[in-house]
């Protein structure tokens, strides 16, 4: 029994280490300085918030994880009543110092600690903002924390969150440079093999910056969130994907990116912003937009002379800002996440790659995820082989196990 006791001692040692170096790594101003620089992220909170005065003006707004402080001003700024920003990290009594030297003292008020161990001053909230996404969108899994807040502050009937859409996103590319200087470096170091470390660094995946070049399949969208409803069970996930080669070369890896959406503000002179993901087919296009029962779905939409979208559907397009972090946009801190396939594949135009992406939060550290991906080589000119269920034939099929930390 005391055996047990110390076991499960260590466990919650190690738990809670685990928990404080989490906190505190954004305790230093480095980490907050990268991401206050980047104004791909910085800038589209300010427009969706700033430029959306109407929706704070006399609101009570919750800044969850609010570090320096800059998107607790940008409330307060917009006209909020009052703000409450909470963060667990040392940072905090850094945002104090700056609220008061921008004059907001009397509308931000700073409470440290963890949304689960603390209590407002006030019953509920109207608005909740956080910028709560890691790498492959969930890494950290700050995404939990913030539904707890949800859940445990926010008006259920006319509450709302800033952003409040997500989606997470996969795409094919050709990486022949970078996977010999990065995983086949260790077939061959100085005349001896290190195959062992080779599979080791295939088990993590790489946070860089993809040229929109290296693309060769379409993107497809694995999973898309809506904040207002999703639960903390459905954060682990098992979703089919399926994406078009369209250059034919070597597949050496699959690349994932997300985007959030603030869809209740608009952007600065009212625009439709077009999706980034809108297929070119002469007059016709595709352009996302949020089902409420399907999630993200691609609508047609006609081009008119001045190329301007003008809609198919009755229903009137959303114009809202979104911060998307894909090879073909404006580069961002969260980068790219590369999942290096165990065998790269020479793939030819037409082919399918589909598969199975499985995500969860590791069971000893919540803050890493675990992820496994099933791939499926498909040739549609059935090249002989395995049947396909959905036709053509599968030439090869290979499973990776990733830990990203």
């Amino acid at each position: 029994m005391q055996k047990d006791t110390e076991a499960e001692l260590r466990e919650q040692i190690k738990e809670l280490t685990s928990h404080d170096y989490y906190f505190e790594s954004y305790a230093h101003f480095g980490i907050h300085e990268e991401m206050l620089k980047d104004e791909v992220r910085t800038k589209t909170y300010k427009q969706a918030i700033v430029n959306n005065p109407e929706l704070f003006r006399g609101k009570t707004v919750l800044d969850v994880g609010c570090g320096t402080g800059i998107l607790s001003m940008f409330a307060a700024q917009a006209g909020a009543a009052h703000v409450y920003a909470l963060d667990c990290s040392s940072i905090i009594d850094h945002a104090i110092t700056i609220i008061e030297e921008n004059g907001f003292s009397d509308r931000v008020t700073f409470i440290k600690g963890r949304v689960e161990d603390v209590d407002l001053p006030v019953q509920y909230v109207d608005i909740i903002v956080s910028e709560w996404m890691g790498y492959c969108l969930f890494y950290e899994n700050m995404l939990e924390t913030v539904i707890i807040a949800r859940d445990k502050w926010l008006k259920k009937e006319t509450g709302w969150m800033l952003p409040d859409r997500a989606r997470l996103y996969v795409v094919g590319i050709e990486d022949t440079q970078y996977r010999k200087e990065k995983i086949d470096f260790w077939d061959n170091v100085y005349g001896f093999k290190m195959s062992c470390l080779k599979e080791e660094a295939l088990t993590e995946p790489i946070v860089d910056i993809c040229d929109n070049e290296q693309v060769i399949t379409n993107a497809c969208t694995v999973i898309g969130i809506d904040l207002m409803t999703v639960t903390i069970p459905e954060l682990s996930f098992s979703m089919p994907f399926e994406i078009k080669v369209t250059a034919s070369d070597i597949l050496h890896a699959l690349v994932a990116y997300f985007d959030v959406a603030f869809t209740r503000s608009r952007l600065p002179g009212g625009g439709f912003p077009q999706s980034s993901h809108s297929q070119q087919s002469g007059p016709q296009d595709l352009v996302d937009e949020w089902d409420d029962t399907k999630g993200w779905v691609s609508v047609s939409a006609q081009r008119s002379p001045s190329s301007s979208i003008v809609r198919t559907r009755e229903q009137k397009a959303q114009q809202f800002l979104s911060i998307n972090t894909g090879p073909h946009q404006r580069n961002t801190h969260w980068k790219q996440t590369v999942f290096y396939l165990p065998q790269p594949w020479r793939v030819r135009n037409k082919d399918v790659i589909e598969g199975q992406f499985t995500l969860s939060p590791n069971k000893k550290n919540k803050r890493e995820m675990d992820i496994t991906i099933l791939y499926r080589h498909i040739d549609r000119e059935q090249v002989p082989g395995l049947p396909a269920p959905d036709g053509g034939v599968v030439k090869a099929e290979q499973q990776k196990e990733y830990k990203l930390r």
